[in-house]
């Protein structure tokens, strides 16, 4: 059970630092296409930035309900841990058996971390290796 217990704090953690690297990439690309757009953006330049608002709420919103159902689900194997140690042997080892529910808790608490971070890592990277392909144009100036 330690290297699962590993595996999920360990993934959580890839997964911030994913997120941390792909975040100002995009953040930088879509500053300058803005910057490059001005005050008439091309109808390319309109679709990303409609994209750029409505993405939010919806990533947002699969990392709660992530979280909330592997909060759920961590809730569950809690208990039934904590169960389980009172009825084999809690009383008479009751040192050994904190820890292992202190270690139970981190594994959960890395767990729904993971989930809630997974959807708004997924779509940061994405956009991150979208837009490095991609080179914001300048603006037409008119005559």
């Amino acid at each position: 059970m330690p290297s699962r217990q590993r595996s999920s704090s360990a993934k959580a953690a890839r997964q911030a630092l994913e997120l941390g690297a792909a975040a100002p990439v995009v953040i930088a690309h879509r500053v300058a296409r803005m910057a490059l757009a001005g005050p008439a953006p091309s109808a390319r330049d309109r679709k990303e930035f409609t994209g750029m608002v409505l993405e939010k709420p919806l990533a947002f919103t699969q990392a709660w309900l992530a979280a909330s159902q592997q909060a759920f689900k961590a809730q569950q194997a809690l208990y039934a841990a904590a169960w389980r140690s009172l009825m084999l042997g809690g009383w008479l080892a009751p040192s050994r058996t904190a820890a292992q529910l202190a270690r139970q808790l981190e594994h959960q608490t890395a767990s729904v971390v993971g989930a809630a971070l997974e959807p708004v890592r997924k779509k940061a990277v994405h956009n991150a290796k979208r837009l490095s392909r991609s080179r914001p144009a300048p603006a037409k100036r008119k005559r």
